[in-house]
């Protein structure tokens, strides 16, 4: 819903562009009628005509004039509706000139930024919107297209606690196009809903231990009667089995939900290293290998010889290679092979003469591909989603709905991208990038 706002104010916001053009274009027009009207009263001696031919000159001119006049208001009006339409769904709308200064600024960009209605026309971005961090995002979009970021204006007194998503645009025509969101109250929930999650893990861990330590002595206990000639039944042996697994379950989802909440509210920062992608995937893979075994599922390992080092935490990305291989084995049927791939980005994406290498970053790829079910391309668009489960994880049952978005919270963290291919019935292949270290390149120069 708020990328369909977004990207209509974005619409309005050309419209404006185009409405000011125009409406600067038909003020010259009216004031070159005005001089010629005076023009012609003035050498007819106060009169506007002479002639005939002048009489009906004049009165061209005046019907001109009366039409660009109406054009003028009709103008007017529609830029007083499109700026009620930008303060009423409460998003800020600022335009810059191509040398930063404010050229437009809605009632709602003034709010945001503390300014008194009307103050910051005509004044430098800096000056208008207080904060060099939007001015730099102005300045990145005004030279690549288009910037983003997010700003927490706490060193203004009276706004602490404001947080703006600034989103920046190049106009087609001239200048730049600033659009202000206040998600203050957003980034509130988003921590109260941690802090939640927290408590509430941390609530849960000692139960669950406490039960999964009951549920192994009632297991010792069952094989140690069984062992003395004390018969135990079948049922009974099967029940806490069962009793295991779902506690172990539980213990993991209780794991991912705190794991989960702590990257969303940023308090799990990545530790950056120069590490071996190929050999993170080789040693969780082998982690993974009894439990494919168990399922009767071949994992077959392919690192490209050569690769640089990536700049990453080892263990998390160690936790993304796990997840990814572990649900590839769990839909896999008995008999079939998961195949683990590392190799360099092809060479279709990587920097060529127009993108230099400055510009885009080469990376490595890593490949989880399984000859599952597949997932449909319904379910493709939210997989990567907290709690969402395709049709693909009832039929194999299990499975919290975390794994997956971790892993791509992970990755993002990285720099990378994650992605899955896939057709229903022809398996997945999860795909994700990680950018390769500088350091090679660095000692290659020196």
């Amino acid at each position: 819903m708020d990328g369909i706002v977004i990207a209509f104010i974005a619409i309005q916001a050309v419209a404006l562009a185009v409405a000011l053009a125009i409406a600067l274009s038909r003020g010259r027009t009216i004031e070159d009628i005005d001089d010629a009207l005076r023009e012609a009263e003035a050498a007819g001696g106060g009169a506007v005509g002479t002639s005939p031919a002048d009489d009906d000159l004049a009165d061209r001119l005046r019907r001109l004039r009366r039409r660009a006049e109406g054009a003028e208001f009709a103008l007017e009006q529609r830029l007083r509706d499109l700026g009620y339409l930008a303060d009423l769904v409460g998003v800020g709308i600022v335009r810059l000139s191509d040398e930063l200064r404010v050229e437009i600024a809605n009632t709602a960009a003034h709010v945001f930024l503390r300014r008194e209605p009307g103050t910051m026309l005509g004044r430098t971005a800096i000056e208008a919107l207080g904060d060099h961090r939007i001015e730099a995002i102005a300045r990145g979009a005004r030279e690549a297209g288009w910037s983003s970021g997010e700003v927490t204006l706490a060193e203004v007194a009276e706004a602490a606690g404001t947080t703006l998503v600034v989103r920046a645009r190049r106009s087609p025509i001239l200048g730049v196009w600033l659009v202000f969101e206040d998600v203050a109250e957003l980034r509130r929930l988003q921590r109260i809903r941690a802090e939640f999650i927290d408590n509430l893990s941390h609530e849960l861990r000692t139960p669950i231990t406490t039960i999964g330590l009951l549920v192994e002595s009632l297991g010792r206990d069952a094989e140690g009667a069984q062992a003395a000639g004390a018969p135990v039944p079948v049922k009974m042996r099967e029940r806490i089995g069962k009793l295991e697994v779902e506690t172990g379950n539980i213990a993991q989802m209780v794991a991912e939900l705190l794991d989960l909440a702590r990257i969303e509210s940023g308090g799990r920062q990545l530790h950056l290293d120069d590490v071996d992608l190929g050999r993170i995937a080789t040693e969780s893979t082998e982690r993974l290998r009894p439990f494919a075994e168990r399922q009767g599922v071949t994992l077959v390992v392919d690192v490209a010889p050569g690769l640089p080092p990536v700049r990453g935490e080892a263990a998390r990305l160690a936790q993304v290679f796990a997840n990814l291989v572990h649900n590839a084995v769990k839909f896999s049927p008995s008999g079939s092979e998961v195949r683990i791939g590392v190799a360099r980005q092809p060479e279709a994406v990587r920097p060529t003469a127009a993108r230099p290498r400055s510009a885009v970053k080469e990376m490595l790829v890593a490949t989880v591909r399984d000859d599952g079910p597949g997932i449909s391309p319904a379910d493709q668009a939210r997989i990567f989603e907290r709690f969402y489960k395709a049709d693909r994880t009832r039929t194999a049952g299990g499975g919290t709905g975390l794994g997956l978005a971790i892993a791509r919270h992970i990755v993002e963290g990285h720099g990378g991208v994650i992605q899955v291919e896939s057709e229903e019935g022809s398996g997945a292949a999860f795909r994700f990038t990680i950018p390769v270290s500088d350091a090679p390149a660095a000692a290659a120069r020196g």
